[in-house]
């Protein structure tokens, strides 16, 4: 037995004057060590930065030695067992050829059973392959059978079938005396159409079958031998059935029709009835309607109107048309894949049409397209009227001839011809250069609820036509709305441009405005008056029609449409105080022609004997005047409203007195620097002529004489400005003007 192994010398776990063997620094943590992401270098380089490299190097060899030690205390401690493992491993080498030897050989019987398995699957496989190719050549003999008994039958019934359509088309005969067989009874009395129909029926029936076998035995050498016998045995059914048909729909035969129908969808052949129907019963009668083609010289065609004519339509497709459709939307029937409104009704009407009364799908005269246009909306609700069903009517609108049929009413066309027609005739008027009054102005007093312009008349006139039963199309309402949007903001435009260009004093780069310069202030009466007639109409009646019309479409809809327009109307609205700004300033250019008869005042008193006055100057009397004549005037006691006119008086007046105020100011100011000045004069002449220096201080000057007559005038202006309902303590710049001028112990008090 070998020796332990010696360990290192064994001393306490403390040492005298030292710390225990075991410890280690706060910053050593051997558990680190142990975590699956140690990284030395990492764990180096940061305890570096606060720990020397020797005193760390040291550390890890002190660790170190440490698990060295803590080795060798487990070895020798199981040591014994360490050293007994070698006995108990001895003659492993035998024990593993033993071990062998039975496992290779059930390796061996399973490969072998593996291929027994392989094997038979193999042979299982190829059977099935086998018996699946046997079925699928049974399945193609069988169809190849169904197919060569299917074409036999469809031959033999056809063959029962009379040879000619005129041995059946009249109707009850007696079937023994035509020799015809039918499942091998003959019966007397029995209607040869229904029976006929019948058959055909079934033939279809098999033919339907027949189709479905060649689709799954295409490209067969006995199918195409077949392909002339099938396609001779088609078109004969073809003949036959449209015979039938045909003679069903001429005797009003529902039983023989409903079979007839029947036989067409089985055969999915539904065009070829309805262009039967089209073109035997529908086309005739439209003919007499519409009359087009050989017969358009004795149809004499009255117009393009279609109104009449659709009425005439509606009572041939009520009398002579209703019997089909009524069979065609019989329910459970299976015939709901006819749509013999679409494609036999409207498509002969629609052709008709096009041949006989081209020029009524024409916008060019939009009145007329317009009243066809509704009419024939009119007359597709009322074939829509024959379906039972929603489903049926989307299916309708959904077919290519509902389509076409739309397609001819070419309403963006029809709408460019009316934006010309209404905004040209605004245009036209707003490109006068004067405000074109109407004719007919009613000659009462009180305010009128007419319009008083041209321009004006014909803006509502313009929005009412947008609007016109005869004029509006429902699908292109929003193009409608904004058309008259549009005018609205012409008319806005033309407004405030023109008082922009008469503002300027000339209209620039800007045609269209000369009007603006040309008006008197009492010409934009008139605008001010119509303007709120147009604020009316356009918020009240006018948008009451057009939400009327509109009734149809959702709340959120008629919202928005209802502040448009409103919108609309107080853009209008908004022009009333630049208007009234325009006519204030030509009244108050007026006025300030009198004002200016103030300078006449410094050389009446300067350098004259003249007393103090005592009554105020001729002038005053002037200078409110063009604004009294203009509140005086007809036009303005007739078409302008109170609140209006309070405005324009108030306006007028604070601007006048501004004015005002201005030229008396400078006037006061002038004449005191140069009383000042002569009083200068006049002192170093006096002291060096030795004469008494206070004679002149007795004696009133020129200045206060100036200032009493301005006070005079400005008393007169505020007794004016009350008969026109103006105080003028409330005007700021009266207030200033009389602080101005007003004597020292008057100044405090404003009263006339």
């Amino acid at each position: 037995m070998a020796d332990p192994i010696p360990s290192a010398p064994h001393r306490s776990n403390t040492d005298f004057f030292s710390d225990p063997l075991d410890s280690h620094p706060l910053w050593f943590k051997p558990a680190l060590f142990l975590s699956p992401d140690f990284d030395s270098e990492a764990y180096i380089s940061d305890l570096r930065t606060f720990v020397p490299f020797d005193t760390l190097r040291s550390e890890l060899q002190s660790y170190l030695a440490s698990l060295n030690h803590d080795l060798i205390d487990l070895i020798n401690r199981d040591y014994a067992d360490f050293v007994n493992l070698s006995t108990k491993l001895v003659d492993v080498d035998s024990a593993v050829v033993r071990m062998r030897a039975p496992l290779l050989e059930l390796r061996e019987k399973i490969d072998q059973f593996r291929g027994s398995v392989q094997g038979s699957l193999v042979a299982l496989t190829n059977g099935l392959k086998q018996r699946s190719e046997a079925a699928e050549a049974r399945e193609i003999l069988e169809l190849l059978l169904d197919t060569f008994h299917v074409v036999s039958k469809v031959e033999k019934l056809i063959k029962e079938l009379p040879s000619v359509p005129a041995d059946w088309s009249n109707g009850d005969v007696n079937l023994a005396e035509k020799n015809f067989i039918s499942n091998g009874t003959t019966e007397n009395g029995t209607n040869l159409r229904d029976t006929q129909s019948m058959l055909l029926e079934r033939i279809a029936s098999e033919m339907n079958r027949l189709k479905f076998y060649i689709a799954h035995a295409q490209n067969l050498p006995f199918i195409e031998n077949m392909e002339k016998r099938i396609q001779g045995a088609s078109l004969l059914l073809d003949a036959s059935l449209g015979h039938c048909f045909v003679d069903g729909l001429e005797h009003r035969d529902a039983n023989a029709i409903y079979n007839c129908l029947r036989a067409y969808a089985a055969v999915d052949n539904t065009r070829s009835a309805e262009e039967l129907f089209q073109t035997t019963i529908v086309a005739p009668l439209i003919q007499k309607v519409i009359p087009h083609g050989a017969s358009w010289a004795d149809g004499k065609p009255s117009g393009d109107e279609l109104e009449n004519d659709y009425q005439q339509i509606k009572q041939c497709i009520q009398k002579d048309c209703k019997f089909l459709l009524e069979i065609s939307f019989e329910e459970n029937s299976g015939l709901h894949v006819f749509d013999f409104l679409a494609n036999s009704i409207l498509k002969e009407v629609l052709s008709a049409i096009q041949k006989g009364k081209p020029g009524a799908f024409s916008p060019g005269r939009p009145t007329e397209f317009l009243k066809n246009y509704k009419s024939s909306l009119e007359f597709l609700a009322h074939l829509e009227g024959y379906f039972p069903s929603r489903a049926a009517v989307s299916k309708f609108r959904a077919e290519a001839v509902y389509i076409e049929f739309m397609k001819q009413w070419n309403l963006g066309v029809y709408f460019s011809l009316r934006f010309q027609e209404i905004a040209g005739a605004l245009d036209s008027v707003l490109a006068a250069t004067s405000l074109v009054p109407v004719h007919n102005i009613p000659s009462g007093q009180g305010d009128s609820p007419d319009l008083t312009l041209k321009q004006s008349a014909t803006l509502l006139e313009c929005l009412e036509s947008c609007w016109r039963e005869d004029v509006v199309v429902l699908s292109y309402s929003d193009k409608f709305l904004r058309l008259s949007l549009q005018l609205l903001s012409r008319y806005s435009s033309w407004l405030s441009s023109g008082l922009a260009a008469r503002k300027r004093g000339n209209t620039g780069s800007n045609p269209g405005c000369e009007w603006a310069i040309s008006t008197v202030p009492d010409e934009f009466i008139y605008i001010i008056h119509d303007i709120n007639c147009l604020h009316t109409r356009v918020c009240g009646d006018f948008l009451e029609h057009v939400l009327e019309l509109l009734s149809s479409c959702s709340a959120d809809i008629l919202d928005h449409v209802k502040q448009s327009i409103l919108h609309g109307g107080k853009a209008l609205d908004a022009l009333v105080p630049a208007i009234i700004n325009t006519i204030v300033e030509t009244l108050v250019e007026k006025s300030v022609e009198d004002l200016r008869q103030l300078k006449g005042i410094t050389a009446t008193y300067r350098m004259t004997n003249k007393p103090l006055p005592v009554r105020h100057s001729p002038y005053v009397s002037g200078v409110l005047r063009p604004l009294k004549v203009f509140l005086d005037g007809e036009r303005a006691s007739r078409y302008l409203k109170e609140d209006a006119k309070n405005e324009l008086v108030l306006s007028a007046a604070t601007e006048i007195t501004g004015r005002y105020y201005e030229l008396a100011a400078d006037l006061v100011s002038v004449a005191r620097r140069t009383e000042t000045s002569l009083q200068r004069i006049r002192q170093g002449a006096q002291r060096r002529g030795g004469a008494n220096a206070d004679v002149l201080d007795h004696n009133v000057s020129d200045t206060d004489k100036i200032c009493m007559q301005l006070f005079l005038d400005i008393q007169e202006y505020g007794r004016n400005l009350a008969v026109l309902g103006v105080d003028a303590a409330n005007i700021k710049s009266y207030r200033s003007l009389w602080e101005c001028v007003a004597p020292a112990d008057r100044r405090s008090v404003i009263n006339f």
